[in-house]
């Protein structure tokens, strides 16, 4: 049984007691299910809608496609296939007509 290391102290002394776990060098106590899901992608689109994974979405303005000379035009969609926490594009999408490509979440609307 593997633990995971103390999210206070990095820690690798952590025991569990019932559904807690306990760091006994800086004696944190936490929910690993409550870590696991604030630690959940938050990403939203461009009206403030929350975003998963299967979504369909539709771009909000035209997009130059990053070396190359298409252009994805307002209103094309897509279909999110997975969620990355990036600097620049936190969507992994197909989009029709142009295949797998990283969109900025901004860019789209829940379609």
């Amino acid at each position: 049984m593997s633990l995971p290391n103390c999210p206070s102290c990095n820690s690798e002394y952590v025991y569990q007691d019932q559904d807690m776990l306990i760091c006994p060098e800086c004696s944190y106590e936490w929910n690993p299910e409550e870590v696991a899901a604030e630690n959940a992608l938050n990403i939203r689109d461009a009206n403030g809608t929350q975003l998963q994974e299967g979504d369909k979405v539709t771009l909000i303005k035209d997009l130059k496609v990053k070396g190359s000379s298409q252009v994805l035009k307002i209103g094309t969609k897509a279909l999110i296939k997975r969620m990355v926490d990036g600097k620049d594009h936190e969507l992994d999408c197909k989009v029709d007509g142009a295949g797998d490509m990283m969109v900025t979440a901004k860019f789209v609307k829940k379609a």
